[in-house]
């Protein structure tokens, strides 16, 4: 038997042609919808974020901070008016010139004596004891002062009985007045433990005798001095 079909209607032929053609198809299918779900996926990604919404953000203003008060103005100036009814005293000025035939009385200015007690210490002239005047300068005058007045205490000394029977020894200081006459005064006790004691070293220094006074200026001036009475048991 004889075959009718015609070579164009032979689907056979192009079965190849359309084998290729879906091919193509499915492969460009397969790779749209690959696209397709990875762009799916991502918009999912973006939607799962979470982010602020612009009603929550506050916007920060930045104020000028507001200009000072003006100062409040300076009150007006008082003037006081003073009336000019100020009366000038005048005074008079007496004439110094004088003649020749005028005498002119010179006053002389008196120091007036001071009665202060000074130290020893302070005096330019120290007192000199009788004896003591042919020392060739003021330091020896003043030590032959000194050994003077102990010879003279131990000249003098009487040990007192109840002192001596109670074995009592002090050191007993005392203090005088070498007056501006040269005369000894105030005479005290300034440091003693026992009244016998002191008492005997209050007579011994009342025993000295009248000195050249110490000099201040050229003047004599009262000068205090003060000596220490060793009272000792042998």
């Amino acid at each position: 038997m004889k075959d009718r079909k015609t070579f164009k209607a032979n689907l056979e032929n192009k079965k190849g042609m359309h084998f290729l053609l879906g091919l193509v198809l499915t492969l460009t299918f397969t790779i749209v919808m690959i696209e397709l779900k990875q762009y799916e996926g991502q918009l999912m990604d973006l939607g799962q974020m979470t982010g602020i919404e612009d009603e929550d953000v506050v916007p920060i203003t930045n104020r000028d901070p507001a200009p000072p008060p003006p100062p409040p103005p300076k009150p007006p100036e008082v003037i006081q008016i003073v009336e000019d009814d100020i009366e000038i005293e005048e005074i008079e000025f007496e004439s110094t010139e004088t003649d020749e035939s005028e005498e002119i009385e010179i006053v002389e200015e008196v120091e007036e004596e001071s009665d202060e007690i000074l130290s020893f210490a302070v005096v330019e002239n120290k007192p000199v004891f009788p004896g003591c005047e042919n020392e060739p300068d003021e330091a020896a005058r003043f030590k032959c002062f000194n050994r003077s007045i102990m010879k003279t205490v131990q000249k003098n000394f009487v040990y007192p009985e109840m002192a001596k029977q109670m074995q009592l020894s002090d050191k007993v200081w005392v203090s005088f007045v070498i007056e501006k006459n040269g005369k000894i005064t105030n005479v005290k006790v300034e440091r003693g433990q026992y009244d016998d004691l002191n008492s005997e070293a209050t007579r011994l220094i009342k025993l000295l005798p009248k000195m050249k006074p110490a000099k201040q200026r050229g003047k004599p001036v009262r000068m205090s001095y003060t000596v220490p009475i060793n009272f000792k048991l042998q």
